[in-house]
């Protein structure tokens, strides 16, 4: 899979997410969508980390840890 794909994906359903809450009436409907953009934001983060890691190793001059 590709991770800008995935990461493209989680934005836009982050963005929709965005958009429902703002539409949300009750606590409830409000506390789900909540939850619903903190998952979001932790998946979209997860990917953020790892290309921050790969970033480290983007180093020409010397070998890969691995």
């Amino acid at each position: 899979m590709d991770p800008e794909k995935i990461m493209n994906g989680i934005s836009k359903e982050l963005l929709a997410a965005i958009k429902a809450m703002e539409k949300a009436k009750t606590p409830e409907e409000k506390l789900i969508r909540s939850e619903i953009i903190k998952n979001l934001c932790k998946s979209l983060g997860v990917f953020l980390e790892l290309m921050s890691d790969m970033a480290l190793y983007d180093d020409d001059d010397g070998p890969l840890p691995f």
